[in-house]
């Protein structure tokens, strides 16, 4: 059974993230979205610690809630994959279960 991950809480706010990696398993993916997305800029003091779990999970962000931000795809983390809307709900049909991190 896998679980998607989705992440809404700025890793500068809330340690939801940390809380996440600490109990992710094989197979689980992560997902940024809203507030969650600042998790994904490449450049700030997460960066590392985000980029280390691309080398074991599948880790996403939401695109539109990127933009809504000002942000753009290009200032990612290397490894995330970034998804639409569309994305997001075949990420949820795709795992078993899905586990909001608040």
């Amino acid at each position: 059974m896998s679980t998607l991950h989705t992440i809404n809480k700025s890793p500068f706010d809330r340690n939801s993230f940390g809380s996440c990696i600490r109990v992710i398993s094989d197979g689980d993916a992560i997902l940024f979205i809203e507030d969650g997305v600042y998790a994904a800029t490449a450049g700030t003091s997460f960066s590392d610690a985000v980029k280390a779990a691309t080398n074991s999970h599948t880790v996403y962000v939401l695109g539109p809630d990127l933009s809504a931000r000002g942000m753009s795809n290009d200032g990612v983390v290397e490894g995330i994959n970034v998804v639409d809307y569309e994305g997001f709900v075949d990420l949820v049909v795709e795992h078993d279960k899905t586990n909001s991190w608040l």
